[in-house]
């Protein structure tokens, strides 16, 4: 189910992929920075809010029409979408996650990031659960963490997913993105 189609013919390169998000302006932040990189969003299991939510709109301002994003009733739903849209097995789709959690012992900044790459973010009171990381947990070699002080459990959701997606596209040259100033007018 499409919420929303983006309206240029620009390529998408990485995905962003957020399970059950809780806080709509973070979602709102997120579908923001997603249209600012040209990255495809994609709203995994149930958010706890209505996507139809005012502060949703707010934080996503007039970007909400460019979005490109999806919604998946489930991970399994998720995958199986993948596999179809890419023609890839589901090992090949699993391949291309990077999980971000506190558990991992691999830090984002040291991790080398591919373009067709789906990183995955959790939700903001408990991140991504047992469940989903045992679908991936043969792959632990591609779940990041954010270094934070002892005294903190993580970032806030839209600072996490800022953070990873442009240091992997900072490694990618930013493509498709504007380097320069705009020009005066």
């Amino acid at each position: 189910m499409k919420a929303g189609v983006a309206q240029c013919n620009r390529r998408f390169t990485m995905e962003i992929a957020l399970f059950e998000p809780e806080i709509p302006p973070n979602t709102g932040n997120i579908i923001r920075l997603s249209v600012c990189t040209g990255s495809t969003l994609h709203i995994v299991g149930k958010p706890s809010f209505s996507l139809e939510d005012a502060m949703l709109r707010r934080a996503g301002l007039d970007y909400w029409q460019l979005s490109r994003l999806t919604t998946h009733n489930s991970l399994e739903a998720f995958l199986a979408f993948l596999q179809e849209r890419d023609g890839q097995t589901r090992e090949e789709v699993r391949k291309r996650f990077v999980l971000t959690t506190r558990f991992a012992t691999n830090s984002y900044a040291q991790f080398e990031y591919q373009s067709d790459q789906i990183l995955l973010f959790g939700k903001e009171t408990s991140g991504l659960p047992d469940s989903v990381r045992e679908i991936f947990s043969d792959h632990q070699n591609q779940w990041l963490r954010i270094p934070v002080h002892g005294d903190c459990r993580s970032l806030n959701l839209a600072n996490s997913v800022s953070v990873i997606l442009y240091e992997a596209l900072r490694q990618q040259g930013f493509p498709g993105l504007n380097l320069a100033p705009p020009a005066d007018t």
